[in-house]
């Protein structure tokens, strides 16, 4: 089959990252990073809260985690309800137990569904992020920038709702398109979860001033590795503290890692 002419032209193509948000630079070029009490490697924990409906449009694509089976998906859809329902209250009790904060992105369309959970990890002390307007509404390439504004100034509405007011934007299946940092920038949040790259916080360049990306790494999350890599337990907390230990290894010479 032919392909079109302009099959191989990238509008974006450009030297080094193709990409202007933050300059290409070898490691020892980057921004050095001081964590408190001079800690080699800092690390968080993200519990993302998702809420998964009966019937996703799935445009551009189905979110990691949405219904897999004909409709009504009622197996798939109460798995993940027990999750909001009853497993993250285990989360938060471990959380307490070990004296540990995390981070939890929110969808938008969750919150008055959840309201006693929301409460509950905003008085343990806990950040909540938020985890874009829904699951149903992923960030593309393809999308109109209006309908994209406007999914951020109504997620933004929805969290101000509730008194909330978070700085950190993670979005839905963690996609964006070529503008999500410069609406998310213009929302108010400066903090994004999205991108994993460099061991080290980003600061992204703009048209509303700079959001730093902190990275979360994908090959280090539970669902990879317990669910579609069938990894133990006990094997998924060795791969943590291996990474860590590489990072507090490189640290001495390329600073601190996250």
């Amino acid at each position: 089959m032919a392909l079109d002419d302009d099959y191989l032209n990238y509008p974006h193509r450009s030297y080094g990252m193709d990409q202007e948000r933050y300059a290409w630079r070898k490691p020892e070029a980057r921004k050095r990073c001081a964590w408190p009490g001079e800690a080699a490697v800092a690390a968080m924990i993200v519990v993302p809260l998702e809420f998964h409906m009966l019937n996703p449009a799935g445009k551009p694509f189905k979110h990691p985690g949405a219904m897999v089976t004909p409709y009504p998906d009622l197996r798939h859809y109460t798995t993940r309800d027990y999750g909001n329902r009853v497993g993250v209250f285990r989360i938060l009790d471990a959380l307490r137990d070990a004296k540990l904060k995390a981070v939890f992105p929110i969808n938008a369309n969750m919150l008055e569904r959840v309201e006693p959970l929301v409460d509950r990890i905003v008085n343990d002390g806990h950040e909540i992020a938020a985890y874009g307007l829904a699951t149903d509404k992923i960030h593309w390439g393809g999308l109109d920038p209006e309908e994209e504004k406007s999914w951020i100034s109504q997620t933004r509405a929805a969290f101000d709702a509730f008194g909330l007011k978070p700085r950190t934007w993670m979005s839905p299946a963690r996609q964006q398109s070529f503008q999500t940092l410069d609406l998310i920038a213009e929302a108010g949040f400066d903090v994004c979860l999205d991108w994993e790259n460099d061991n080290v916080p980003i600061d992204m360049q703009t048209k509303h001033g700079i959001v730093r990306a902190v990275p979360l790494f994908n090959e280090l999350d539970d669902r990879i590795l317990l669910i579609d890599r069938r990894q133990s337990e006990d094997e998924w907390a060795a791969q943590i503290l291996a990474a860590r230990d590489l990072l507090a290894e490189e640290a001495p010479a390329l600073a601190g890692k996250c």
